[in-house]
Formats: structure tokens, C-alpha cells, sequence
């Protein structure tokens, strides 16, 4: 079987949600690459970092790990929730990460050290390096065994008025990353959202996104950092999404979430679910045609009618 088709059936399966399927798959992979010299993690070579493999499948129990992340910062949010079970069968566990995301990965137990994924070379003593997103492949993961419970990062939240709120404050974000333009939504079209009445919105997309819906009514709240993101988060009575790093960082909050996906969404929201075992307080909303999120912001809208009233 060609790397292509091994990759293409163990997508098959992560969908259908038949792990144990899925991870005899990549044990495959693993052997195939045993023996083989590893892309060092520290070297610079000319390859995209996600693209790197990193463990050979070798035993993690009782090693000093070192978990590098080196994907998207959602990617790191999501699967940073691996590290405390993973702690209960190693010596221990040293973390590189995106720097801006240090402050909240400081609230995860089981972390012994904490270094920038852009300090090279990494200096950390350690007997096996792993990727973040082989995690749940070295602890054998289920549905059924999936750590799921919310929150497993924590912030302090702002304040909230003592007295009831007039207006439910939902968040919006319609631009994912520019890598996959399939999955933003047209700001003109996100915007129909702000037009409902009874609702107080709050303005959370940033970076090229925000310009383009910037005119529009909504508060734009000051978001310095990654804590300020978090906790603007948790003021929130619920967060309207596409899929990008806001999501997960809602969802790994408990923040309730309402993620928007193109008809060919990622592996990991798996198929034909409004609901997804990673975030138990979130919920899908899917194109039934590729690029048609006029049929979805329309559902979210009569959605958000139902909680206005």
C-alpha cells in the first residue's frame, strides 16, 4: 500500500470514528519508518514543521518526552489536553510551543518545562521527541477514552454585571487562516448576523478579516494578548465560528461554540455529526454544497432568533 492510500484509509477511519483501526494504520507507518533517521526537530531542514514526523513509535513509558508542536495554534490547544495522561506513564514531559500561547499552556498540569518553539536549538534534556499531534496515537486514544471534559485551560474572566444582561453577547469570527480559504465565510455575509435584533455582538476576528467587517455594528473589544483573547471568550454567552484557533480555544474553555465547516471539513470534526466528541459544549454547522454558507448563516440566524426570544 502506497503512502497516499495508507494516508487516504487512515483518514476513513479517524471519520467513522474507528480508532483502534486508525492507529493500526499508523503503527504501519511507524515500523516503515523505523530505522530510518528521523527529521530532526532542531536542524532547520527546508520542510514545513507540520509536515515533519517526528516519533517512531517507540516506547514513551518512563522516558524524559520532549512534545513539540508544530502545527496551528489550534492544533496545539486541542491536543494539549493529551500532556496530563500522558504524564501518568513518563518521567517527564518538557513542551515547546508557540510563544504567544506559553501563558495559557502554563495552566495545563503535568508539564514539567515550558520552551519557545522559535528557541533553536532546543537544549532540553530528553530521551524521546514526539509531535503534539502523535499524542493521542502513543496513549492508543478512543472515542470512548478521549479526554473530553471542559475547561482544561483556565483564565481569569472579566468581570460580568451583577444585574441580568438585556442582550445575550455572542462573539464572531468569519476568517480562518489564509492557507484554506474554504473554510472563512464572506464578511458580508457574516455581517446578516449583526442585522438580528436582541442580540449584543462582539467583534472577535482579527488580522486581514477584521478591516472588512470593521463598519459593521458590533463591539470590538481590546485584545492584547492571548490571555485577553481567552478571557473576552469567557464573557461571552456563546462564540459563532469558522473553523480556526478561536474555536478551539473557545471550546477547550467550555465556552459554548457554534463552528461553522465547508462540506470537506477536516478529519477531526469526522462526518455527518452536529456535535463533536473534542468539545462538549460546541456544535456544527455544515455546508450541504461546497461553498454554499449562505444555507448555513441562514440556519444561524434562525438559530440565534430562538435565543434572542
Amino acid at each position: 500500500m502506497t503512502s497516499i492510500e495508507q494516508s487516504n484509509e487512515w483518514m476513513r477511519e479517524m471519520r467513522r470514528g474507528d480508532w483502534e483501526a486508525a492507529w493500526r494504520i499508523s503503527d504501519r507507518i511507524c515500523e516503515e519508518r523505523r530505522g530510518l533517521q528521523p527529521r530532526d526537530v532542531q536542524t532547520g531542514q527546508q520542510v514545513p514543521r507540520h509536515l515533519q514526523w517526528v516519533w517512531d513509535g517507540s516506547s514513551l513509558i518512563g522516558k524524559r518526552v520532549l512534545v513539540c508542536c508544530y502545527h496551528g495554534l489550534g492544533d496545539t490547544i486541542q491536543f494539549i489536553r493529551f500532556v496530563p495522561l500522558l504524564k501518568r506513564s513518563v518521567a517527564q514531559i518538557t513542551v515547546v510551543a508557540q510563544a504567544k500561547l506559553l501563558p495559557l499552556l502554563e495552566t495545563i498540569e503535568g508539564i514539567d518545562a515550558l520552551l519557545p518553539l522559535e528557541e533553536r536549538p532546543c537544549s532540553a534534556q530528553r530521551d524521546v521527541d514526539i509531535e503534539i499531534m502523535e499524542l493521542p496515537h502513543a496513549l492508543r486514544t478512543t472515542l470512548r477514552t478521549l479526554p473530553a471534559k471542559v475547561p482544561y485551560l483556565h483564565v481569569k474572566a472579566k468581570a460580568r454585571p451583577s444585574a441580568p444582561r438585556p442582550y445575550p453577547r455572542v462573539g464572531l469570527v468569519w476568517q480562518s487562516g489564509s492557507w484554506d480559504a474554504n473554510r472563512s465565510v464572506e464578511p458580508q455575509l457574516m455581517a446578516k448576523l449583526t442585522e438580528l435584533d436582541g442580540i449584543h455582538f462582539s467583534i472577535l476576528q482579527r488580522g486581514l478579516g477584521f478591516a472588512s467587517l470593521c463598519p459593521v455594528g458590533g463591539e470590538v473589544p481590546l485584545i492584547h494578548d492571548i490571555l485577553d483573547e481567552a478571557a473576552e471568550l469567557l464573557s461571552l454567552d456563546l462564540l459563532v465560528c469558522v473553523d480556526t484557533f478561536s474555536a478551539h480555544l473557545a471550546g477547550a474553555l467550555g465556552v459554548p461554540t457554534w463552528t461553522l465547516l465547508p462540506v470537506q471539513a477536516d478529519w477531526r470534526w469526522m462526518d455527518g455529526r452536529e456535535d463533536t466528541p473534542w468539545y462538549p459544549t460546541m456544535r456544527l454547522f455544515r455546508q450541504g454544497q461546497a461553498g454554499d454558507w449562505e444555507s448555513v448563516i441562514a440556519r444561524v440566524a434562525q438559530e440565534l432568533k430562538r435565543i434572542a426570544q
